[in-house]
C-alpha cells in the first residue's frame, strides 16, 4: 500500500486506528501510526486528536481507550467495539440488506435493495476483515476488492454464509456461472 503523508492522510488512518484498535495513550498511537509509515510527535497528534473530537471513554471492559465521534450524526464517540459485537452487527445487515452475490477473481459484487448498498458497505469497512482492502457502494450494488489475488469467492462464501445462516438452503448457484451465489431477497 502506498502511503500519502498529508494531514487528512494521517487524520484518516487516526480515525482507522481508532475504529479498530483499542488505543489507551498517545504514546500507543504514535506507535502505530510510525508502524504505517506516519512519523509524528506528540503535540501534533495532541493536536490531531483534538481536531478529530477524539476523547477517552470507557470500553466494554471498563478500560480508557481513544475514541471519536461516529458518522451520520452520532456526535457520541464509542470505543472498539468487541469483535463478536462487530460480526454481529455484520451478520444483521447481511440478513437484511443482501440479495446477491458475485465473484472473480479479487473482486466481489454484492447486490441490496434500492438505498441499501451504502449501508451495509459501511459495515462491512467498520468490520475488521483483513482480507477486504475496501469497498465502493452505489446505490443498490457494492464493488468489493479483496487482498488476495483469489480470494473473492472465499470473502463472497463468508458473507452469503453470514445472510443465510449456517442451516439455510437459499443459496443456489447459476447454471452457467459457477461462482454466482445468490440468494432471494427478504
Amino acid at each position: 500500500m502506498t502511503v500519502v503523508h498529508t494531514k487528512a492522510a494521517r487524520h484518516s488512518r487516526i480515525v482507522g486506528l481508532l475504529a479498530q484498535t483499542r488505543v489507551r495513550s498517545q504514546g500507543e498511537l504514535v506507535g502505530l501510526l510510525a508502524a504505517d509509515g506516519f512519523g509524528v510527535t506528540q503535540a501534533t497528534l495532541s493536536r490531531d486528536l483534538d481536531e478529530l473530537g477524539a476523547v477517552k471513554v470507557r470500553d466494554a471492559r471498563g478500560a480508557l481507550c481513544y475514541a471519536v465521534p461516529g458518522e451520520g450524526g452520532d456526535s457520541t464517540p464509542r470505543p472498539v467495539p468487541d469483535e463478536p459485537g462487530a460480526v454481529d452487527a455484520l451478520r444483521r445487515r447481511c440478513e437484511d440488506l443482501l440479495v446477491s452475490v458475485d465473484s472473480s477473481a479479487n473482486i466481489v459484487i454484492l447486490r441490496t435493495p434500492p438505498g441499501g448498498a451504502q449501508y451495509l458497505a459501511s459495515t462491512i469497512d467498520h468490520t475488521v476483515l483483513p482480507d477486504v482492502i475496501g469497498t465502493v457502494a452505489g446505490d443498490d450494488t457494492i464493488l468489493l476488492v479483496t487482498r488476495d489475488p483469489a480470494g473473492g469467492a472465499d470473502v463472497a462464501a463468508a458473507l452469503l454464509a453470514l445472510a443465510d445462516g449456517p442451516d439455510s438452503s437459499a443459496a443456489r448457484t447459476s447454471p452457467d456461472h459457477q461462482p454466482d451465489q445468490k440468494r432471494e431477497a427478504p
